[in-house]
């Protein structure tokens, strides 16, 4: 008897009773299922709900093995066992012990964020009697790119109950939720838990832990895993080229620094028509415009170099792009089918809200020098409203033709 035919056998045996819900899940996920519709419109296509998340997931996998190989990378230069010289076709960089190091720290939050994950849409399945749901599938694969390589597991998984529960599910589950549910746990973990989510000590795998052993009395050297925003918002030199931040050789969250594989994720999700071009387009827009003011305004004097807004004000308005989290947000984050502006005009609006605000929150929040996730929660708030308004103004126009032709 095949795989497929033991979890038909298993889904049969199982119909009707509480753990239904696990055994069509497990089977639905390997193989299309067999229920078709009887009555009511419908739309016939190849792929559904579970298809279009696996997409996503695989636009989000390049940066996933990237993100482990820049973990040890980032971790070795910082402690000196690697030169910083050593550029991306070198031997240093794609050195198995970078790879094995970055595995070692990042494949646990991934294993963590699916396991508690899923054990919670299960469990809300089997106790409510619906089939679970394919949300998370993204979800679970977004929150260990977003955090920082060494946020300890157990704030993790506590983030991700959280998320899950009060971000979707008392919501109604997938489809339902007003908030893109990875955001909901990041913003839980800044709030919740700051000193592991800002700083310059989080974001390079063995920071933390050395900084530890010198305040207790340690001689060893302390590693310093300042991000380029960290820099810029205390006035400070940035130390890193335009080719390391395009490329990703730069601290930072796991899966946010490689610019070229988030643009070939863009792609890749425009072209499979599952991502909003016109979110991602906008978004970059509105940055692009927010950073142009604050460009206008350091060369009219109207800011003096003592202002603690001066250093990130500087940025040429372009480099907001490629340093921070700008881009992540606008291809993974801001195209959520769920929780976006659903008409066109209102995309445009949504986007374009999302990228200004970003860079607003990025220079006026020097503390925590990145707001593209606070932004997308925002515009998730106001994304109905922007879609109601679009939808009466259409409205009124087709009204105010109907009243010519008829007069």
């Amino acid at each position: 008897m095949g795989l497929k035919q033991k979890l038909h056998t298993l889904k049969e045996k199982y119909k009707g009773k509480k753990m239904a819900p696990a055994f069509n899940a497990l089977h639905t996920f390997l193989y299309l299922p067999n229920e078709t519709t009887h009555s009511g419109s419908h739309v016939r296509a190849a792929d559904d709900l579970k298809r279009t998340m696996n997409t996503v997931i695989m636009a989000l996998i390049p940066c996933l093995v990237f993100g482990i190989y820049n973990a040890g990378y980032q971790h070795y230069l910082a402690t000196g066992e690697i030169e910083a010289a050593a550029g991306f076709f070198s031997g240093e960089f794609w050195s198995w012990q970078n790879f094995a190091m970055g595995a070692w720290t990042v494949l646990p939050l991934v294993i963590v964020s699916y396991g508690v994950g899923l054990a919670v849409e299960f469990l809300f399945a089997v106790i409510k009697g619906h089939e679970v749901e394919e949300g998370y599938l993204v979800t679970g694969m977004l929150v260990p790119l977003i955090v920082p390589v060494d946020i300890p597991l157990w704030m993790l998984a506590v983030a991700v109950i959280f998320g899950v529960v009060i971000g979707k599910e008392v919501f109604g589950g997938t489809g339902m939720n007003i908030l893109n549910p990875a955001l909901t746990i990041r913003a839980f973990l800044f709030f919740a838990y700051p000193t592991w989510m800002s700083g310059d000590k989080v974001w390079v795998h063995g920071a933390v832990e050395r900084a530890k052993e010198i305040a207790a009395g340690s001689n060893a050297d302390a590693i310093s895993g300042e991000t380029i925003l960290g820099s810029y918002a205390q006035n400070q030199d940035v130390v890193y080229s335009l080719q390391d931040m395009f490329l990703g050789f730069i601290p930072g969250s796991v899966g946010e620094t490689s610019k070229l594989l988030i643009i070939f994720g863009a792609l890749f999700l425009i072209f499979t028509k599952v991502g909003s071009w016109r979110i991602i387009f906008s978004t970059l827009i509105g940055a692009l415009a927010m950073g142009l003011i604050f460009n206008g305004v350091v060369e009219m004097g109207w800011i003096n170099e003592g202002s603690k807004f001066y250093g990130l004000m500087t940025v040429p308005f372009w480099q907001h792009l490629i340093i921070g989290s700008i881009l992540f947000g606008a291809v993974y984050m801001a195209t959520d089918p769920v929780t976006a502006s659903q008409t066109n005009k209102g995309k445009w609006i949504y986007g374009f809200l999302i990228g200004f605000i970003s860079i607003l929150i990025r220079v006026f929040n020097p503390a925590y020098p990145e707001g593209v996730f606070l932004a997308i929660l925002l515009m998730n708030v106001f994304a109905p409203t922007i879609d109601h308004y679009v939808l009466q103004g259409n409205i009124k126009r087709r009204m105010k033709r109907l009243k010519v032709k008829t007069a």
